[in-house]
């Protein structure tokens, strides 16, 4: 996950604002949304060089390392480099809150789609996964209501919506993607239009109304990776997320039953604003990451919690 509204962590040289500007942040919140901040600038990022090394390592333990750009949302530090990519010209600063900012890239520019193109070219040729993972997630679309770029885009395209134009904006990055031979990996927000292109593969995470969304695509044949915030999201403390939730959760979850081959596996999520050492990081990993490789591989009727638990003491 190399973009951020708190940071853009990957160098792109055609755009070297993104880490001069973008990788910075003159302070970090304290706490959630305190309104205290800690006064400390904070800033890094991966060159290419160091992003081959790790491809490469990983690569000779047979572990491809999948990159996301995130897109349209979750953009405000590319703007704060780049700010004539936004709806309002901003100015932007890279985000000291953590959470989710209401600035977006703008849909109705078309610079913007030849910024993501030469960003994804650079990516792709450090990363030589066959998936790319597009983001798609939280996208606000506050300043597209109101922009003139934005609402002529639409309508020139017939457009009944603002989910309409992020299926729009998608389907462009998706489309170049597939010229390169790459497959579109997008958290399942993106399908929340209905008209997500038919080769994207969704990534389900978020509980509530997309559920349904979701099901729909499933069931109309749709690839999916199953990474449900609860109980498969790492970062939170055990009393949240427990080990036993992690172990009997089934990645076929009520409503795709029956439609397994379109499930490709599962995925825990780990996000570090809150875990700022190695041990706090492989507490909240393990156990539970063990749990969740044996809800993907153990049969629903073999599953023992009892025996699972029991089986981790002679670890």
């Amino acid at each position: 996950h190399l973009s951020e509204d708190q940071g853009w962590r990957i160098e792109i040289k055609k755009y070297p604002r993104l880490t001069e500007i973008g990788s910075k942040r003159s302070e970090t919140v304290i706490g959630r949304n305190s309104g205290r901040y800690d006064g400390k600038p904070y800033g890094g990022f991966y060159t290419q060089e160091q992003a081959r090394e790790i491809v490469a390592y990983a690569a000779e333990r047979y572990i491809t390392v999948i990159p996301e750009i995130d897109l349209p949302g979750h953009m405000q530090a590319a703007l704060a480099a780049y700010p004539e990519l936004g709806c309002t010209g901003g100015p932007y600063e890279v985000w000291r809150m953590w959470g989710i900012s209401d600035n977006v890239l703008c849909a109705g520019n078309d610079k913007t789609i030849r910024f993501i193109k030469d960003v994804l070219a650079e990516i792709i040729d450090i990363f030589p996964s066959e998936y790319i993972h597009i983001g798609g997630d939280e996208a606000v679309k506050h300043d597209w209501y109101k922009c003139p770029d934005c609402q002529k885009k639409m309508k020139e395209l017939g457009l009944r919506n603002e989910e309409e134009l992020q299926a729009y904006f998608t389907e462009q990055v998706v489309e170049y993607l597939k010229s390169l031979n790459k497959t579109t990996i997008c958290w399942n927000e993106s399908a929340n239009s209905g008209k997500l292109e038919s080769s994207v593969i969704l990534q389900f995470w978020s509980d509530g109304k997309d559920n349904e969304n979701v099901i729909r695509e499933v069931k109309n044949g749709r690839k999916i990776i199953v990474s449900k915030f609860n109980p498969y999201y790492l970062d939170y403390p055990y009393p949240m997320h427990s080990l036993k939730a992690a172990y009997e959760f089934e990645p076929v979850f009520h409503g795709i039953e029956g439609y397994e081959q379109n499930v490709l596996g599962v995925e825990s999520t780990l996000w570090t604003e809150w875990i700022d050492n190695t041990d706090l990081l492989a507490f909240r990993v393990f156990p539970r990451l063990t749990a969740v490789s044996e809800s993907a591989w153990c049969d629903k009727s073999k599953k023992d919690y009892l025996a699972f638990e029991n089986s981790l003491k002679n670890v």
